[in-house]
């Protein structure tokens, strides 16, 4: 069985999460949930783990590690970035807070959609 070690690394401060990693987040467990089942009789395993950061890590937060490579180096044609955000500006106090963004054919993304993850997963899975 081959492992696929899918890692979300984002800000958390006392349970809670910026609007960007949390929309992030929950297309990472609906689509990591799919994935599993459908690259399991492929002979992958897939496994998941969330890695909660602080405010002095905020740069890392709202991260996807595919066996520890960022998403951004498995997507043709994908780069990361940062822009402001107001949500993260209210958990760390700091009202100048950015939050990671990643550009995929020449669009932004606040927030890491599904079809993304998902395209990650099967250019390194090659089962879906």
């Amino acid at each position: 069985m081959k492992t696929l070690e899918i890692e979300w690394r984002h800000l958390d401060k006392e349970g809670n999460t910026c609007i960007r990693c949390s929309d992030t987040g929950e297309a990472l467990h609906k689509v990591v949930a799919e994935i599993a089942e459908e690259c399991r009789p492929c002979g992958w395993d897939i496994k998941f783990r969330e890695t909660k950061l602080t405010k002095k890590e905020i740069s890392e937060s709202n991260i996807i590690l595919l066996n520890g490579k960022p998403i951004e180096k498995i997507l043709p044609n994908a780069v990361a970035g940062e822009s402001h955000c107001q949500s993260c500006c209210e958990l760390t106090g700091n009202s100048s807070t950015s939050c990671r963004t990643i550009e995929s054919d020449g669009k932004a993304y606040e927030s890491i959609p599904s079809y993304l993850i998902r395209q990650a997963v099967c250019a390194i899975a090659q089962c879906c």
